[in-house]
């Protein structure tokens, strides 16, 4: 067997991973702009404890995180039957399921980028815009949403390659299902587990690994291009 040449089981894999991250991160992106916004331009009560719980999935055993997704979302918890029994949403054991785990897996390394970007906004410009005139809304997405795009993107491309190797909240949650769950860190698992299995292991590795470095240097890339022609522009 070819080192580079794919199974069928192994391109099934791959691709539902890229599916499954994709509908992690248009997901869970607007939430996590929306939050990062609130934590970064205001302070309330509670501000400390609503950081630690966006922050939580990163400090918690993935485990953990996916046991309490199944408890939830899973067929008899209280979220996951009220979504079953309403609109006939089932996320337990479903592909669905592993881009849920995927979205908490990878929110907080969505969030933070996007907060360190809105901090770093001058608020004078949104308080010249105010004092023209323009809506809080109109200022946000015209003012302060291009200035901080580059803490966008590199979150957005960061918790895109996160949600891709996410695997312990999603074997916890969803199990391993071949065709339906089993993403490519579960196919990689499922090889070490298997006798001679040692090759595909090898070449599933390798794809994760140039999957992961490509997005780190995508995101590094377009952090700079994009501050480059935002200082150009402000001069």
């Amino acid at each position: 067997m070819n080192l580079f040449d794919l199974q069928p089981d192994e391109w099934q894999a791959l691709l539902l991973t890229l599916r499954v991250a994709a509908v992690a991160l248009v997901v869970s992106l607007p939430v996590a702009v929306l939050v990062a916004y609130v934590l970064a331009r205001y302070r309330f009560p509670g501000h400390g404890l609503v950081n630690a719980l966006v922050h939580l999935p990163l400090v918690l055993p993935p485990v953990v995180t996916g046991y309490v997704l199944l408890m939830m979302f899973g067929r008899k918890g209280p979220v996951g039957a009220f979504l079953n029994d309403t609109f006939g949403i089932s996320f337990a054991f479903s592909w669905t399921g592993a881009a849920l785990a995927a979205g908490v897996m990878a929110f907080p390394l969505i969030v933070r980028p996007i907060r360190l970007s809105f901090e770093a906004v001058d608020p004078k410009l949104e308080e010249a815009a105010k004092s023209l005139g323009a809506h809080r809304l109109v200022t946000f997405f015209t003012v302060t949403l291009p200035l901080a795009l580059p803490g966008i993107l590199g979150g957005a491309i960061l918790g895109f390659a996160k949600a891709m190797g996410e695997f312990g909240a999603t074997i916890t949650f969803v199990s391993n299902i071949p065709g339906e769950t089993r993403t490519l860190a579960l196919a990689l698992y499922t090889a070490t587990q298997t006798p001679s299995g040692d090759l595909a292991a090898f070449r599933l590795t390798l794809i994760a690994a140039f999957v992961a470095f490509a997005a780190l240097i995508a995101s590094e890339l377009l952090a700079r291009h994009l501050r480059s022609r935002l200082g150009g522009a402000d001069a």
